[in-house]
């Protein structure tokens, strides 16, 4: 018997360079919010292929520090879908390469950490910056 388990894919997955880092030598914050902003977009255009803006970053939580060098992986997941705006939750995970060992008995190599997590709301617009319906309106009788 075999059994088929489906792999998550991420909307985004990037290696964080030295220019992403701050004084204590992790990543910054708004380095991480930026791509969130970047995954929540691309959750988004599958939803619908329309143009979005963020209105709101909700409940944005950091667990652990990101590292230079940490392979970053935002998995996106929609979470609900209105008139105008799509939420979007993203959790980003760190897979450890060349840092110290954050938890006993790991190497620092591969290992997988959650380091944040956010919910985005997008709003589609349209070529005037005017927020657009999503699907279709029905037509009215």
């Amino acid at each position: 018997m075999v059994v088929c388990m489906t792999e998550r894919v991420p909307a985004i997955k990037v290696i964080l360079l030295p220019k992403d880092t701050n004084a204590m030598g992790t990543i910054f914050g708004g380095v991480i919010l930026s791509h969130i902003d970047l995954a929540s977009a691309v959750e988004a255009r599958k939803v619908a292929a329309h143009r979005y803006v963020t209105k709101a970053m909700r409940e944005v939580e950091f667990h652990e520090p990101v590292f230079l060098g940490d392979i970053v992986s935002f998995y996106t997941e929609t979470v609900r879908v209105g008139r105008t705006s799509i939420t979007v939750r993203v959790s980003v995970e760190a897979e450890r390469w060349g840092t110290p060992p954050v938890s006993p008995g790991a190497t620092g190599h591969g290992e997988r950490v959650k380091v944040t997590e956010a919910e985005v709301v997008l709003v589609a617009i349209d070529e005037r910056g005017q927020p657009i319906p999503i699907r279709p309106e029905p037509m009215q009788a």
